[in-house]
């Protein structure tokens, strides 16, 4: 939840003492001293426990969980059945976009946790239906929000004081808001302006219902559709009740944000901002922070208007997150536009760590060689790393594998498939991995979403970027900055790895004689095989609806 204002004051004051400890803002309203933070004592603790009740919460009953499950269920039945009979008719995008409306209007009667869901399938670009990824960035920060006679209570019962001997000013209305909490403006007594979080009230309980409702649902999908099944739908409730149950407690968010903080300096990626959380006003339900001041992400023109290189925020953006994943197994695990502005200084603000990625030695190493795999196009690296990430079982035959999808053999050019064989391709694939007990873990899942936000940044902000100089570029950049570790860990020298840009270009369909390609020129590859996908939806509903006529 982004706060953005315009700013005036150029003076640059010396540099503040705590950038050795974190990418913070040069102008500091206070300093970040860890020690004297008394909301940090008991973190790794609040931590611990989290990670302990999720199994309880996601834990499969024999009952359903009553009354809360029957309004789950007439909340979402009941606007799919009108789309039924409604918009459906209509038939394409004005079809997709009528259930999307229904389904988003749905979440937010819900609560927090369908409408956190929403807040997911917006950052699926790519993944998702566009009409249902747009309708549900509403989610981000549309949400109705809570009375402030609510906020109230929230900020003065866990900061044990009136708001007004806390604040000299405090705006009544949210500078946005969204499913577990809003944050309004405000300036302290002291003079600082902050942004302040405030928990929605009560909205531990209902979260802790709703994942009880949805760890009775999940196993019944394992195997009834391919990608859920694929998904791991009780991996799934696993990964979003972790996620949301640490979103809970706002001290573990503000410990996230030093730890990106502290990552990102240490890989001397000063080219982003974390705001400063408050020394002391930092409780479960309440976080002051900082107020930093910029572009909203997606005000491309703006940022262009006064100068800004919005390729640089892509191109840094991209390798930030790959080397925070890679080289220090700890990511911001929610990149969409609403949690990220640009500051006047080309640098990038990111907001909202509720959902931080973190990972253990070997899956650090498992991206690693993943990533290392990719560049060279060798699959076996890919494949063993895939297994180290829990996504292929340990016994896994890579050799039956590649041979089972076709791996080794040239990559068909999917704009030239008909619409029979685009999907019957897929089919073999998921089939085929299915069996061989493919699954996608929470870490991968994480990671694949930021890369999706990722691809459609360059889209919005950079779309005449060269893919493949690009990847060429990051490459370098491992090899330059990075190949002493990559070495030891990965057991690969990146100097002597060479891009394999033959692999990639056949792997999207193009020939080799292919030099360069636009994120542009991807997208419009992209609309071909969308089309052939409505082309095929429209056949099989002409099949359907008697009178209709049959497309030639």
């Amino acid at each position: 939840m982004a706060a953005v204002s315009a700013s005036t004051d150029q003076t640059d004051p010396p540099a503040p003492a705590d950038l050795d400890l974190g990418t913070f803002s040069n102008r500091a309203p206070w300093l970040v001293e860890p020690e004297r933070m008394p909301w940090r004592r008991d973190v790794d603790a609040l931590r611990a426990r989290v990670k302990r009740e999720v199994p309880e919460l996601t834990r499969p009953r024999r009952l359903p969980p009553g009354a809360r499950m029957a309004r789950v269920v007439r909340h979402l039945l009941v606007p799919v059945a009108v789309w039924s009979v409604t918009d459906r008719r209509r038939g394409g995008a004005a079809s997709r976009a009528g259930l999307s409306r229904r389904l988003r209007i749905a979440a937010e009667q819900l609560g927090p946790t369908y409408i956190k869901l929403g807040q997911i399938i917006s950052s699926g670009e790519g993944l998702f239906p566009v009409e249902l990824v747009e309708e549900f960035k509403k989610c981000r920060d549309q949400v109705p929000p809570e009375p402030f006679t609510a906020v109230r209570r929230v900020v003065e019962s866990d900061l044990a004081a009136p708001l007004e001997s806390v604040f000299s000013s405090f705006d009544r209305e949210p500078l946005a808001a969204a499913s577990i909490a809003q944050v309004h403006a405000a300036v302290l007594r002291t003079g600082e302006e902050v942004v302040v979080k405030v928990q929605r009230p009560a909205v531990a309980q209902v979260v802790k219902r709703d994942l009880r409702v949805m760890a009775w649902l999940a196993p019944m999908l394992v195997g009834r559709i391919p990608v859920a099944a694929l998904a791991n739908p009780p991996a799934l409730v696993e990964l979003f009740a972790d996620t949301i149950s640490e979103e809970l407690d706002f001290r573990l968010e503000a410990q996230n944000m030093l730890d990106v903080a502290s990552m990102l300096a240490g890989l001397d990626q000063r080219t982003f901002v974390v705001p400063r959380p408050h020394p002391t006003l930092v409780t479960r339900r309440v976080l002051v922070m900082e107020r930093l001041s910029g572009f909203a992400f997606d005000d491309v023109a703006g940022m262009r208007d006064a100068g800004l290189d919005t390729e640089a925020v892509v191109r840094t953006g991209m390798i930030a997150f790959l080397e925070g994943a890679m080289l220090a197994g700890v990511f911001h695990g929610d990149l969409h536009g609403g949690n990220l502005f640009v500051l006047p200084d080309n640098r990038t603000a990111l907001l909202d760590y509720g959902i931080t990625g973190r990972l253990d030695e070997r899956r650090r190493i498992a991206f690693l060689r993943l990533l290392m795999g990719g560049i060279a196009n060798d699959l076996r690296t890919q494949l063993e790393a895939l297994v180290d990430l829990g996504a292929l079982p340990e016994d896994t035959d890579f050799d039956a594998l590649i041979r089972d999808l076709r791996l080794d053999q040239p990559v068909k050019d999917p704009t030239t498939m008909s619409p029979d064989e685009l999907v019957g391709e897929i089919r073999e694939v998921i089939k085929a991995l299915l069996g061989y007990g493919a699954r996608m873990p929470k870490e991968l899942m994480l990671f694949i979403k930021n890369l999706v936000f990722l691809d459609g940044a360059i889209a919005r902000l950079a779309p005449d970027l060269d893919l493949f100089a690009e990847i060429a570029h990051i490459a370098r950049h491992f090899a330059t900055r990075h190949a002493e570790q990559l070495t030891r860990d990965a057991g690969l020298d990146p100097r002597t790895v060479e891009v394999d840009l033959e692999g990639m270009k056949a792997s999207m369909g193009l020939d080799s004689s292919v030099e360069s390609i636009t994120h542009r020129q991807l997208q419009e590859r992209r609309a071909v095989i969308r089309s052939r996908f409505e082309e095929r939806r429209a056949e099989r509903r002409s099949r359907r609806l008697p009178g209709l006529p049959r497309r030639s």
